[in-house]
């Protein structure tokens, strides 16, 4: 009976228009750590009081996308020592059925998740296990309470014989979430752009790159 921690993170927005700044996709992706790890949690403070330490304010942790350079260097080296398991889900929302869209932002953001979860819940686990679901989220109050709603829901209907432990907290309040924003950043980057320059620190473990709808 092991212990799984399931760290997850979403990029792109929930606009279904396409209009004007709206992402291509909308994701959601994970970094799973098996057993304890709280040394791979210290490490990751440590290196966030080194880089305080050299005259870097850092007050909400790391985020990919507004990292510098240098920072998300030392940060892709440090995931890459500790090597979780990587799983993105894409939705590429103009090759999403009408009657998806239909059903409005929230339908959307939960079938993104039961998508990932339905498929990465089975692979990690098993019956008999723990598994902690620690999702991140950055929204107002209201949208926290909708977005643990549908999570339950969807963590409700995961595989038989878990324990499954649904945890929403603010991503600057858990390394394991910004390992999750740092490896979904990385496979977001190369799919848009063609490259990563970090793309060897996450490729070793990165074991899905699911579009359930087809790629753009």
């Amino acid at each position: 009976m092991a212990e799984i921690y399931m760290y997850a993170d979403e990029t792109g927005d929930l606009g279904l228009d396409g209009g004007p700044g709206s992402s291509a996709f909308f994701g959601i992706g994970t970094a799973t750590f098996v057993g304890e790890h709280g040394a791979a949690i210290w490490a990751g403070l440590r290196l966030r009081f080194e880089l305080e330490q050299s005259g870097l304010n850092l007050p909400k942790g790391f985020h990919a996308k507004d990292d510098s350079w240098k920072t998300r260097g030392s940060v892709f080296s440090l995931v890459q020592q500790q090597a979780p398991r990587f799983d993105t889900t894409f939705l590429t929302k103009d090759r999403l059925y009408s009657r998806v869209k239909a059903r409005g932002q929230s339908y959307v953001y939960k079938l993104a998740w039961f998508l990932h979860f339905k498929e990465i819940a089975t692979q990690v686990s098993e019956p008999g296990d723990t598994l902690h679901v620690i999702a991140s989220t950055l929204q107002t109050n209201k949208r926290k309470n909708t977005v643990r709603e549908a999570l339950t829901d969807v963590c409700d209907q995961g595989p038989p014989g878990r324990e499954i432990v649904l945890c929403v907290w603010d991503g600057a309040t858990s390394w394991g979430l910004q390992v999750a924003d740092y490896g979904l950043w990385a496979v977001q980057r190369r799919r848009e752009s063609g490259k990563c320059e970090w793309w060897d620190c996450v490729e070793p473990t990165l074991r899905s790159e699911f579009y359930p709808f087809g790629r753009p």
